[in-house]
């Protein structure tokens, strides 16, 4: 290989700060837009946003490498997003461990067993796509929900109902307790134990 492919390859066609510059700069960008998109966005991707997702990456391609086609460019913006990740994940962490009190507990779609309709167009995800998302955590139909919380990172969380045998015979066994700690509780003290004298 003569001298001009290995600097060609190796060689960044633009300043490291300046490809820093970029690749942070389209990451808070990226990270605001997905934002401001909604939840939904990150939960159940249809075709559409799909075809958004890819074509949003092929346009901040250059934005990030500019016109550098090195392999040093390519690795110093991927490290940059991989290492500013890093620190927004670590930071949002820290944060949510400390204002655990006032954390988002996310979008309830599902409430004891009723789908909330004005919840679901807010979060615009439609009843196929909830139903989706909980045929893959198991659950045959959204009949089987007694809640279903759309997370703020996306992630669904779903409550089974209880089953109506397996209650009834919860309660009876708590009847059950309640009634032997009545009964213990209704014996009187027992008596002195023979052999031991009474003090004159």
């Amino acid at each position: 290989m003569d001298a001009k492919l290995w600097t060609d390859m190796f060689l960044p066609g633009l300043p490291l700060v300046d490809k820093i510059l970029r690749a942070v700069i389209v990451y808070f960008f990226l990270v605001a837009g997905l934002k401001l998109a909604g939840r939904r966005e990150l939960a159940q991707l249809n075709a559409f946003d799909l075809v958004v997702l890819l074509t949003i990456a092929n346009t901040v391609q250059n934005a990030i490498i500019g016109n550098d086609n090195s392999v040093t460019g390519g690795l110093v913006g991927a490290t940059t997003l991989l290492m500013v990740n890093y620190l927004v994940v670590r930071f949002a962490y820290e944060y949510k461990r400390k204002h655990r009190h006032i954390a988002d507990s996310g979008a309830v779609l599902v409430e004891n067993g009723r789908v909330r309709q004005e919840s679901l167009k807010k979060q615009l995800i439609s009843p196929d796509e909830l139903r989706e998302a909980a045929n893959r955590q198991g659950y045959g139909s959204l009949w089987e929900l007694e809640r279903a919380v759309l997370n703020p990172d996306g992630s669904f969380a779903f409550t089974k109902k209880k089953d109506r045998a397996q209650d009834q015979a919860y309660q009876e066994i708590l009847s059950r307790i309640d009634r032997l700690a009545e009964q213990v509780s209704g014996k009187r003290p027992s008596e002195e134990l023979p052999g031991k004298s009474q003090q004159g």
